[in-house]
């Protein structure tokens, strides 16, 4: 869902949406990983264009998942009814992704809030419009 709503940053997302938006990350980024350092060769006078090869695939992934993950994590926090901006809470270092990951397990306010109807009521009007 969060690659359909690529850079919609308006409603919310239920804690389900974003996990599993963070597992197809994971299941799309360490078989990528693997395969780079599997065909990578680090002995003396090894061609450099390989390593170059396999950095550049990673910058794209990671240039095609950012607007959609920072997207999603903005619905998470509008379904606990704060504002986007709290996803500036992970540049706090050290202390920002353990911020973020608990506010990422935390369940969403029940019934509409001022960011739409709750994504878990299956008799709201369509949540996704």
């Amino acid at each position: 869902m969060p690659l359909k709503r690529y850079a919609d940053f308006q409603g919310r997302s239920r804690r389900k949406e974003y996990w599993m938006f963070v597992l197809l990350q994971v299941l799309v980024l360490v078989p990528l990983v693997l395969l780079i350092v599997a065909t990578s060769d680090t002995s003396v006078g090894a061609d450099p264009f390989e390593g170059i090869v396999g950095i550049s695939l990673i910058l794209l992934f990671a240039l095609v998942f950012f607007i959609p993950s920072l997207a999603v994590q903005v619905r998470r926090f509008h379904d606990q009814d704060k504002s986007g901006w709290f996803v500036l809470l992970g540049m706090i270092p050290y202390l920002g992704g353990l911020i973020m990951l608990v506010f990422m397990c935390i369940e969403g306010t029940k019934g509409p809030n001022r960011f739409g109807p709750d994504p878990k009521d299956p008799y709201a009007e369509d949540v996704f419009a």
